[in-house]
């Protein structure tokens, strides 16, 4: 169960539109790696996880990709909001709006949409831990990529905000390998699940 705060994680206020920065910045809503991919990734690792302290981390994450996507859908609201049909057609937001005028849908900056092929769900403790550590590099380096390409001050506070996010779900990812790596205490420990095998009876 969640509470539900009526503010964003760090706050949004973009005076300027910008339908260019929009149009990349969207990739961190439906991109491969972008904060919806990581909330159905973790949120949906925990019920296979066999270690409590390590499920209440992918439940904590979980949720903060969810707050980090509402970020997202509000930086690229605020770049598009009240854009007029020519600053549309200069900008090359033009494809976009004929399919979704300017709701918030999930696609990467590419223009493909969001699917659930881009994350992996695997009930293997190892294999989905370090599933994740990749995941929150890809989305750091997705962020330094966005960093590189904006100069509005309005936009890097966010961005420089969910970039630092990343980092330090990285870390607390790789302190959950360590503590799956002690509970198998195991030379081997891939040479069983846990959730499936009882290493006693190796």
């Amino acid at each position: 169960m969640w509470n539900y705060e009526k503010r964003l994680q760090f706050p949004v206020k973009i005076s300027k539109p910008d339908p260019k920065a929009a149009q990349i910045i969207i990739t961190q809503f439906g991109g491969p790696d972008g904060e919806l991919a990581a909330s159905m990734r973790y949120l949906s690792q925990r019920y296979t996880m066999p270690y409590k302290e390590v499920t209440a981390t992918l439940t904590d994450i979980g949720t903060e990709e969810l707050a980090h996507m509402e970020m997202i859908c509000a930086i690229v609201h605020q770049l598009t909001r009240n854009l007029t049909p020519e600053e549309i057609e200069r900008s090359g937001f033009g494809t976009y709006y004929v399919d979704h005028t300017l709701a918030l849908w999930p696609q990467a900056a590419s223009g493909t949409p969001w699917t659930a092929t881009v994350f992996q769900s695997k009930g293997d403790p190892i294999t989905d831990l370090h599933e994740n550590l990749a995941a929150e590099q890809k989305a750091r380096t997705t962020y330094d990529n966005i960093l590189r390409l904006v100069n509005d001050p309005d936009i890097i506070a966010p961005i420089r905000f969910l970039r630092e996010r990343e980092i330090v779900h990285y870390q607390r990812f790789g302190e959950s390998l360590r503590i799956v790596t002690d509970h198998l205490d195991s030379r081997n420990f891939y040479a069983l699940n846990p959730e499936f095998d009882n290493p006693a009876c190796r």
